[in-house]
Protein backbone atom coordinates (compact mmCIF):
# COMPACT_ATOMS: atom_id res chain seq x y z
CA UNK A 1 0.00 0.00 0.00
CA UNK A 2 2.73 2.72 0.93
CA UNK A 3 6.13 2.70 -0.56
CA UNK A 4 7.35 5.69 0.56
CA UNK A 5 5.61 7.93 3.83
CA UNK A 6 6.75 11.53 4.04
CA UNK A 7 7.48 12.08 7.75
CA UNK A 8 7.10 16.18 8.22
CA UNK A 9 9.02 17.23 11.89
CA UNK A 10 10.04 20.80 13.08
CA UNK A 11 12.00 18.91 16.34
CA UNK A 12 9.31 19.62 18.71
CA UNK A 13 8.34 17.09 21.22
CA UNK A 14 5.03 16.71 19.46
CA UNK A 15 6.85 16.15 15.89
CA UNK A 16 8.71 13.75 17.96
CA UNK A 17 5.51 11.84 18.48
CA UNK A 18 4.89 11.58 14.48
CA UNK A 19 8.23 10.09 13.86
CA UNK A 20 7.74 7.53 15.88
CA UNK A 21 4.50 6.68 14.54
CA UNK A 22 5.46 7.45 10.76
CA UNK A 23 8.89 4.65 11.34
CA UNK A 24 6.19 2.45 12.90
CA UNK A 25 3.79 2.39 10.35
CA UNK A 26 6.91 2.45 7.54
CA UNK A 27 8.28 -0.65 9.22
CA UNK A 28 4.97 -2.35 9.27
CA UNK A 29 4.26 -2.14 5.74
CA UNK A 30 7.63 -2.21 4.20
CA UNK A 31 7.79 1.62 3.37
CA UNK A 32 11.00 3.70 2.98
CA UNK A 33 10.93 6.61 4.70
CA UNK A 34 11.73 10.49 3.40
CA UNK A 35 12.19 13.01 6.29
CA UNK A 36 11.47 17.01 5.91
CA UNK A 37 12.26 20.40 7.52
CA UNK A 38 11.00 23.30 6.59
CA UNK A 39 12.80 26.37 7.62
CA UNK A 40 11.52 30.13 7.56
CA UNK A 41 13.98 32.21 4.83
CA UNK A 42 15.85 34.96 6.03
CA UNK A 43 13.62 38.20 6.55
CA UNK A 44 15.17 41.17 6.26
CA UNK A 45 12.69 43.17 8.08
CA UNK A 46 13.38 40.84 11.09
CA UNK A 47 16.62 43.01 11.54
CA UNK A 48 16.47 46.03 13.78
CA UNK A 49 17.07 49.17 12.34
CA UNK A 50 20.13 49.95 14.53
CA UNK A 51 21.38 46.88 12.59
CA UNK A 52 21.29 47.06 9.38
CA UNK A 53 24.86 47.82 8.32
CA UNK A 54 25.62 43.75 9.84
CA UNK A 55 22.85 42.60 7.26
CA UNK A 56 25.18 40.33 5.64
CA UNK A 57 26.67 38.78 8.91
CA UNK A 58 22.95 38.51 10.38
CA UNK A 59 22.12 36.41 7.01
CA UNK A 60 25.24 34.43 7.51
CA UNK A 61 23.88 33.71 11.27
CA UNK A 62 20.13 33.19 9.79
CA UNK A 63 22.01 30.04 7.64
CA UNK A 64 24.23 28.78 10.30
CA UNK A 65 21.22 28.15 12.55
CA UNK A 66 18.69 26.76 10.16
CA UNK A 67 21.35 24.30 8.36
CA UNK A 68 22.97 22.96 12.03
CA UNK A 69 18.87 22.45 13.51
CA UNK A 70 17.70 20.81 10.35
CA UNK A 71 21.03 19.07 10.54
CA UNK A 72 20.05 17.75 14.07
CA UNK A 73 16.45 17.31 13.44
CA UNK A 74 16.52 15.34 10.41
CA UNK A 75 20.18 12.90 11.55
CA UNK A 76 17.66 11.89 14.55
CA UNK A 77 14.87 10.55 12.01
CA UNK A 78 17.45 9.09 9.82
CA UNK A 79 19.27 7.46 12.93
CA UNK A 80 15.94 6.32 14.32
CA UNK A 81 15.05 4.77 11.08
CA UNK A 82 17.96 3.10 10.53
CA UNK A 83 17.77 1.27 14.21
CA UNK A 84 14.44 0.34 12.37
CA UNK A 85 16.07 -1.12 9.56
CA UNK A 86 14.55 1.05 7.51
CA UNK A 87 15.83 3.48 4.17
CA UNK A 88 15.73 6.98 4.90
CA UNK A 89 15.95 10.57 2.46
CA UNK A 90 16.13 13.55 4.46
CA UNK A 91 15.60 17.23 2.82
CA UNK A 92 15.89 20.63 4.04
CA UNK A 93 13.87 22.90 2.55
CA UNK A 94 13.67 26.89 2.83
CA UNK A 95 10.22 28.18 2.34
CA UNK A 96 7.48 31.09 3.32
CA UNK A 97 4.44 28.28 3.32
CA UNK A 98 5.57 25.21 5.37
CA UNK A 99 2.31 23.36 3.63
CA UNK A 100 3.49 23.89 0.49
CA UNK A 101 6.75 22.58 0.59
CA UNK A 102 5.66 19.85 2.44
CA UNK A 103 3.28 18.79 -0.33
CA UNK A 104 5.61 19.43 -3.20
CA UNK A 105 7.83 17.38 -1.15
CA UNK A 106 5.88 14.83 -1.07
CA UNK A 107 5.13 14.76 -5.12
CA UNK A 108 8.79 15.21 -5.59
CA UNK A 109 9.89 12.27 -3.77
CA UNK A 110 7.67 9.92 -4.91
CA UNK A 111 5.36 9.79 -1.53
CA UNK A 112 2.29 8.21 -0.86
CA UNK A 113 1.85 9.19 2.45
CA UNK A 114 2.33 11.87 4.46
CA UNK A 115 2.61 11.20 8.53
CA UNK A 116 2.81 14.93 10.94
CA UNK A 117 1.80 16.21 14.17
CA UNK A 118 -0.97 18.48 14.90
CA UNK A 119 -0.98 21.05 17.54
CA UNK A 120 -4.60 20.65 17.79
CA UNK A 121 -5.38 24.23 18.52
CA UNK A 122 -9.01 25.12 18.01
CA UNK A 123 -11.64 27.80 18.23
CA UNK A 124 -9.73 31.19 17.74
CA UNK A 125 -6.39 30.39 18.48
CA UNK A 126 -7.19 27.25 15.10
CA UNK A 127 -8.83 30.51 12.92
CA UNK A 128 -6.02 33.11 13.70
CA UNK A 129 -2.76 31.34 13.82
CA UNK A 130 -3.83 28.56 11.20
CA UNK A 131 -2.75 25.01 10.90
CA UNK A 132 0.16 23.73 8.67
CA UNK A 133 -1.44 20.95 9.44
CA UNK A 134 -4.73 21.73 8.11
CA UNK A 135 -3.20 23.56 5.02
CA UNK A 136 -1.57 20.02 3.96
CA UNK A 137 -5.00 18.00 4.49
CA UNK A 138 -6.86 20.46 2.20
CA UNK A 139 -4.16 21.43 -0.65
CA UNK A 140 -3.39 17.70 -1.13
CA UNK A 141 -4.64 14.39 -2.69
CA UNK A 142 -2.05 12.51 -0.76
CA UNK A 143 -3.61 10.61 2.60
CA UNK A 144 -1.95 12.39 5.49
CA UNK A 145 -1.38 10.61 8.66
CA UNK A 146 -2.07 13.26 11.76
CA UNK A 147 -0.22 12.66 14.88
CA UNK A 148 -1.42 14.22 18.35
Amino acid sequence: MYRNILIATDGSELAHKAVDHGIGLAKSVGAKVTAVVVETPFNVFAVPASRTAQISREFEHHNEAIKQHAAKVLGDVANAAKKAGLSCDTVQVEHEQPYEAIIKTAEDKGCDAIVMASHGRSGISAVLLGSVTNKVLTHTAIPVVVVH
